[in-house]
């Protein structure tokens, strides 16, 4: 598949915008109001069009955007779950959604892909911005639906849930088909990092990695007025102290030779993930560079979508949307 274009807005460290172009889409622009994020894509993508700037400041006019692009992909900030949603003091991540919503009729792609929380695919507390997408999409004419994917379902070793909203012009509404399982069985921690955890000799590599025999909790990277780095909340870090790992902060460094690991001794004892371990949990290949200091690339890889979910999802609109494609083709 050729030929299919995307604008990525809160684009962060490019893991929508990867699994997009592993899919085949190529994108028009990409955009992000973070310093770190915007010199991730750049390094990884030279060529790529990329904006340093807010969504909510952005101006598609004034950047020259095409109107023919075939979808506009958001994978935004997690809309807060609180008892504010609905109120008239909407919350930035709240404002960033609408904002996305707002931007289809400034560009008018033929689908739309907005990533976030799984609770905004059938949640209660989450109605009023269901409500809001589904009335505005419907005005511009098109059929939407909301759905809730697990990135340990195609191949990404973490259980990661996302609730997805595809939008789709409605002629050509029926032929989308949510994305189904790539893998039977789930990819392990131990199977993942393995290779990593041993690569400056450790001796307990192999060990620890027979340990770590599931699947990582969700990675969790925080925002920018929160501390340091870790890998998530209280139940997330008993998870990973059942696999030997030290969860309440990052490591700066793999393991070397004089390293022991005895879980029954306390954290100092448990091996720390890295950043660079961290974005493998995430399913980024060992060549996507994150930039910035260490609290800063962990932020970033927590924040992604996952390149494989990506690309999954990309699939599925490029079947949708290659019946356009093949007429104009052969025309």
């Amino acid at each position: 598949m050729s030929g299919l274009t995307f604008v990525d807005v809160c684009s962060g460290a490019g893991g929508l915008a990867h699994g997009l172009e592993r899919a085949g889409f190529e994108p028009r622009l990409l955009l992000d109001e973070d310093e770190a994020a915007v010199t991730t894509l750049r390094t990884n993508r030279p060529r790529w069009n990329v904006l340093h700037t807010d969504l909510l400041d952005f101006d598609p006019a004034e950047h020259r955007v095409s109107y023919d692009v075939d979808l506009l992909a958001a994978g935004l900030p997690r809309v807060k779950s609180s008892a504010t949603v609905g109120r008239a003091d909407s919350s930035t991540e709240e404002r960033l959604l609408e904002a996305a919503v707002y931007l289809v009729h400034a560009i008018r792609p033929r689908a739309v892909l907005i990533e976030n929380v799984p609770g905004l695919a059938h949640s209660d507390e989450y109605r009023r911005l269901r409500d809001f997408a589904r009335a505005e999409l419907a005005h511009l004419g098109y059929e939407f639906s909301w759905f809730v994917m697990n990135a340990v379902d195609f191949g990404v070793p973490q259980s990661r849930k996302q609730g997805v909203l595809v939008a789709v012009e409605r002629h050509r509404a029926r032929a989308f088909r949510p994305p189904t399982a790539t893998v039977r069985e789930p990819t392990t921690v131990g199977a993942a990092l393995g290779p990593s955890m041993a690569s400056r000799g450790w001796r307990d590599a192999a060990r620890w990695a027979a340990q770590a025999d599931r699947p990582a909790p969700t990675l969790v990277g925080g925002s920018k007025n929160r501390g340091g780095a870790d890998l998530g909340p209280t139940g997330a870090k008993r998870t990973w102290a059942t696999m030997g790992v030290n969860a309440h902060t990052l490591g700066d460094t793999v393991p070397g030779p004089e390293f022991i690991w005895d879980p029954e001794l306390g954290r100092d004892n448990m091996v720390k993930i890295t950043a660079e371990q961290a974005a493998l949990l995430q399913g980024f290949p060992e060549s996507w560079a994150i930039a910035g200091l260490k609290t800063a690339r962990y932020r970033q890889i927590g924040h992604a979508t996952p390149p494989p979910v990506g690309e999954a999802l990309g699939r599925a609109f490029a079947e949708a949307l290659s019946g356009d494609l093949e007429a104009s083709a052969a025309g």
